[in-house]
Order: structure tokens, then C-alpha cells, then sequence
């Protein structure tokens, strides 16, 4: 057990009331606990306890032992002074601040039944804490937290971007260029796509943007695919000594070409495919990111990424080897997880950044507009009668796993307090404390 689980009932007031006192037998009262710091200083501010005949105002520190005061230092610490309260489950001596002031301990009185229905999900092996038992909590209790729970998945991956912001001095379109082309390298390939979208910056690329063929020769030149001895494919010699004059030109750093991957993907999911599409999206685009902001519908972005590579692509996954003629344009599903994992989180942080509501609504409004993803974690939470209908469930459901179940952190989860708080009476009826 440990001190997160006292405040836990310290602050959803799950204690005896009538039994609370001081270890020195003085009755307390709780008119405020307070509210619960995040931050650095004591647990609680702003609480209101009513101390034998006094009211007081101040703050609570919570530790599972008293000594634990001392172990850190509190005694030691002025931003201490103003605690009024220490709450603790185990009394092992008298504690003062500062100024040597004695502060009231108190070892808070609860069921037995809240600390093991605790202990049962901290315990558990399962896929998540509750997978055995939430079924018993309606689903509506989850679905009112996904908002919050979307939020903050939006907030883990938009500090990456202002993070490359910042690198690139402020540069949004480039930055959005850098991402964008990881995201076009997948899981798999993101690396080297991001890599490549260093070592060609923006700028190079759009003075070249109105020659497709130019485009194909940087972007591969530069991600190191034209360095074998190809003989027999007219295309790949071509762009070989249309990036040999460019790589002198702009002083070009390639990326090496065994960092790209094509073992086990799918051909339309090969680098080559991928680099053809994006030189694509480039050639038919124009301050890409600038135009997003712009854009008021799904349908407005779709347009842009309607793009299909040029001609040799039909009829080629890889330099000198022809396959039958099939058109490589850039599927749905591809761009929903653009849209996911590029798109949304930058309208989001740009709208967050710039103080414009309606950049974030549109963040949201796009997630809602795309059907849940389909992984492990969304089909896991459907076994367990989860289910998720858009983007906006799906992501909602793969932040509360990885920031919530991996880490048990059951006691700010709406399901894990609603099983905590259950208590089993006489009748073995579950009821909501």
C-alpha cells in the first residue's frame, strides 16, 4: 500500500468521520480536505479542519508513516509551515515543522474492504487491473472521460512537435514537413523517412517543386536508394545522374540506404512506394501546412492527399523490377493515420500555441469523422466489451492503457475509484460507497 491510496480517501472523504481524531484523542472535524497539489509542497491546500474547539485553515501533508516527515525532510522545509494536519496510517512518533511547531498526526479510520479491493487491482496480472471485473461498471462512467483522455494523448505528442519547433526557429511548415514524413515511413520506416526529411529540408525541395522528376531524384538520392549498379532500368539511371548534379549542388548528407526496410511489409507499404508518393505530395502542394490551418472539413483535407506517384510506379514496388500495372495511390486508411498521428496533433498544438479554439475543435471534429484504428489495445478493450466506434474512442482507449493501466494508476481512473469504492454487504450485493 502507499500514500497515494490516503489521499485517495482523504480527498473523496472514504474514511469513519465519526471516529477521526488526532492521535492525541482530539476530535477532528472536516468541513474542506482541501485540494489535492500535483506539484512540489505539501499534498493538500486550502483545507478546513475543525481541531477540538478550533477552526483551522490550511494545508495536509499525507505520508503512510509519520517518520516519513522527517525522511523527507519536512522539518526542514518553511514550505511546510502551513500544514495543519498529518495524515498518516501508521503513528511512529510526533512530528514539527520549521519553526519547531508540533503538528497534529492523525491515522485515518477506513474499511478494511476499500484497502483490499485496492490491493486486488495493484495485485493483478491481467491484460488491464479490472479486466475481471469491468463488466460491473457501466460504460458510460468511461466514455465521460474520454475528452480528457484524448487531451492528454494530444498533449504527450504535441510537446515533441514544440520541442522540433523550437529547433527548427519557429518554422511551422517545416516542422510539419518533418513529421509528415515520418509518418509516411510508418512504424516501420519512420526513422529513416524522418532522417530523410532532414537531410532534404523544405526549402531545397521547393525549389524544385514544379519538377516531379527533380523531386524523385532528391528525395531518393538523399535517402540513399540510387547507390547500386541498377543496369537496364532507364528510370533509375536517370534520376542517378539527376542527383549526382543536385547532391554537389546543395552539398547533400544522404542517409544510408540499409537503414530502409522492406522485409515482411506489404508492396504498396515498400520505402520506394512511399518516397514516390510523398515527391508527389510535394510537386502538387504549396505551403502545405499553411493551407491545413485553412481548411474547415475532412473532405478539404482529403483532397490534398489525393495523389498517386508518377508513371513508373505503376508498374514498379522497387527500382528494376516491373510488376503488373496497378495504380499506387495513397489509400484511406493511409490517410486516417495521417490524420491521426500528424494532422490532429498539429491543428491541435498550432490552435493551443495561437489561442484559436477552432483550430482544436477541428482537431477533435476529425477524430470523431474517422473510424477507430484497428491494433491490439482496441481489440483487447473489445474482448473486454469496450468497444470503440471512431479515432476519438480509439485514442482515447490507447492513452487510458498505456498512461493508466501499465502504470496501475487505478486511484485517478473513474473505473478503478468506482471498484475501490464498492463495498460488499451481508447480502454479497455490490454497492457504491
Amino acid at each position: 500500500m502507499d500514500e497515494f491510496f490516503l489521499q485517495f480517501l482523504w480527498r473523496h472523504r472514504l474514511f469513519d468521520a465519526t471516529e477521526l481524531k488526532t492521535t492525541a484523542g482530539i476530535p477532528v472535524e472536516v468541513i474542506s480536505p482541501g485540494f489535492q497539489n500535483t506539484d512540489a509542497g505539501p499534498d493538500f491546500f486550502n483545507a478546513r479542519l475543525k481541531i477540538g474547539d478550533t477552526i483551522w485553515a490550511g494545508n495536509v501533508e499525507v505520508h503512510w508513516r509519520s517518520g516519513d516527515w522527517n525522511k523527507h525532510r519536512h522539518h526542514q522545509d518553511s514550505a511546510y509551515d502551513n500544514v495543519i494536519l498529518h495524515l498518516v496510517k501508521e503513528d511512529t512518533g510526533a512530528v514539527q515543522n520549521s519553526k519547531g511547531v508540533f503538528i497534529e498526526n492523525v491515522c485515518l479510520p477506513y474499511s478494511s474492504v476499500l484497502e483490499d479491493n485496492y490491493r486486488k487491482l495493484q495485485q493483478a496480472t491481467s491484460w488491464i487491473p479490472c479486466a475481471d471485473a469491468i463488466h460491473q461498471v457501466p460504460q458510460i462512467t468511461l466514455q465521460l472521460w474520454y475528452h480528457a483522455l484524448v487531451v492528454e494523448r494530444l498533449q504527450h505528442k504535441t510537446s515533441e512537435i514544440v520541442f522540433r519547433l523550437e529547433q527548427n526557429k519557429n518554422d511551422w511548415n517545416e516542422t510539419f514537413y518533418q513529421f509528415l514524413a515520418r509518418n509516411f515511413g510508418f512504424k516501420v520506416n519512420a526513422l529513416p523517412f524522418e532522417m530523410l526529411a532532414k537531410a532534404v529540408p523544405l526549402a531545397v525541395l521547393g525549389k524544385h517543386k514544379n519538377d516531379l522528376f527533380q523531386l524523385e531524384a532528391l528525395l531518393f538520392g538523399s535517402a540513399g536508394l540510387l547507390n547500386q549498379e541498377l543496369v537496364g532500368d532507364d528510370y533509375f539511371l536517370a534520376l542517378r545522374r539527376e542527383f549526382s548534379f543536385l547532391y554537389k549542388k546543395y552539398a547533400l548528407k544522404p542517409v544510408e540506404g540499409h537503414l530502409w526496410k522492406f522485409l515482411r511489409l506489404r508492396p504498396f507499404n515498400f520505402p520506394t512506394v512511399r518516397i514516390a508518393q510523398f515527391a508527389q505530395l510535394i510537386h502538387q502542394s504549396n505551403a502545405l501546412f499553411s493551407q491545413l490551418i485553412e481548411m474547415e472539413s475532412l473532405n478539404e483535407v482529403k483532397k490534398l492527399f489525393q495523389i498517386e506517384p508518377s508513371d513508373y510506379w505503376n508498374t514498379h514496388y522497387k527500382f528494376n523490377k516491373q510488376s503488373r500495372e496497378l495504380s499506387k495511390n495513397f489509400g484511406t486508411s493511409s490517410f486516417h493515420n495521417l490524420v491521426i498521428n500528424t494532422i490532429v496533433p498539429f491543428l491541435f498544438v498550432y490552435g493551443d500555441y495561437y489561442k484559436q479554439q477552432h483550430l482544436k475543435d477541428l482537431a477533435f471534429d476529425f477524430l470523431e469523422r474517422i473510424p477507430a484504428e484497428a491494433n491490439s489495445i482496441v481489440a483487447n478493450w473489445r474482448q473486454l466489451g469496450i468497444s470503440a466506434a471512431t479515432a476519438y474512442d480509439s485514442q482515447a482507449l490507447i492513452e487510458l492503457k498505456n498512461s493508466y493501466c501499465n502504470a496501475k494508476k487505478c486511484l485517478n481512473c473513474p473505473v478503478g475509484m468506482k471498484l475501490i469504492k464498492r463495498i460488499i454487504p451481508e447480502n454479497d450485493e455490490p454497492v457504491d460507497k
